[in-house]
């Protein structure tokens, strides 16, 4: 099986090379050069274009940044004509659940297939191919695309049989994780404000019913001035806005999403976007300082 990966970036690089490690003949792309020398490096056949990437293969799988890139390569920069009749494209991104269904249309009139296929785990996880995959496809492009997605992940869910299923779910995924970490910022901040050591704080709270995978995980790096960016600010300004979105569109009130998604924001707007972002934190202590 041939594949074509388009979005080499954090994540697509690890997630390239398992898809090699698995056996996998891989074409890649993406507009960073550095990018694409490190998959050459990895075994992976790096193409100067997106469209030459995508030259009779059998998958285009996009680990791109948002919808509106998944229809530039798809539809502007030739990845869907170049793409093996009857071949199957793979949308691996974060995107609103509407945005894939319109995408999915388009491919579908062409005679391929479109597999939803959001992922959670982050760099980590793509590094030990044990993301959440969330899939939305037919049972039978679900089978096709299960040996490639199985390389991934270890976590591999068929969430329904219809386009923009995969994308809600994630979208679920990523209200959760923003708000989660929102709210580990806002009681840190408190315990701070209060002269509660945070570390004594973090420590009783990780061992209570209060706990959350979120506060044990970023909670630690709350505490750090200049943490390692795992994750930056400006992934949840993205992601917690496609949250937003998909409340728009199914008519739901999403009140502490859109909280949280004001704190990441405010974190960005101060030009905090590309740093950690359990530093959301900061947003938190200037709120306070006046108090």
């Amino acid at each position: 099986m041939n594949i074509a990966f388009i979005g080499l970036g954090s994540m697509g690089t690890p997630m390239a090379r398992n898809l090699i490690s698995a056996g996998f003949s891989l074409a890649g792309f993406d507009t960073n050069p550095r990018a694409l020398s490190v998959f050459a490096g990895n075994g992976g056949k790096p193409a100067s274009t997106a469209a030459a990437a995508a030259a009779g293969a059998d998958i285009a799988l996009l680990m791109v940044v948002n919808a509106l890139q998944a229809e530039q390569v798809l539809f502007d920069d030739g990845v869907l004509d170049a793409l093996a009749p009857g071949g199957i494209v793979v949308l691996m991104a974060t995107c609103p659940p509407g945005a894939v269904q319109a995408i999915a249309t388009r491919v579908k009139k062409t005679g391929r297939s479109f597999v939803d296929a959001p992922v959670s785990g982050g760099v980590a996880g793509a590094e030990a191919a044990t993301l959440s995959i969330m899939v939305g496809a037919s049972n039978a492009d679900f089978e096709r695309s299960s040996p490639v997605l199985r390389a991934l992940g270890d976590k591999l869910f068929h969430v329904g049989t219809e386009a923009g299923q995969g994308a809600a779910v994630k979208v679920v995924n990523q209200l959760l994780c923003g708000v989660h970490i929102a709210v580990a910022a806002e009681g840190l901040a408190l315990a701070s404000r209060v002269g509660i050591d945070p570390k004594v704080i973090l420590e009783i709270l990780g061992g209570s019913s209060a706990s959350s995978w979120m506060l044990k995980d970023r909670g630690p790096r709350m505490l750090q001035d200049d943490p390692v960016v795992t994750s930056a600010i400006d992934i949840f300004v993205k992601d917690l806005g496609l949250v937003l979105e998909a409340g728009r569109e199914a008519k739901a009130a999403l009140p502490l999403a859109a909280a949280a998604y004001q704190m990441f924001l405010a974190t960005s707007g101060r030009g905090d976007g590309a740093i950690d972002d359990s530093q959301v934190i900061r947003s938190y202590e200037l709120l306070n300082r006046g108090v």
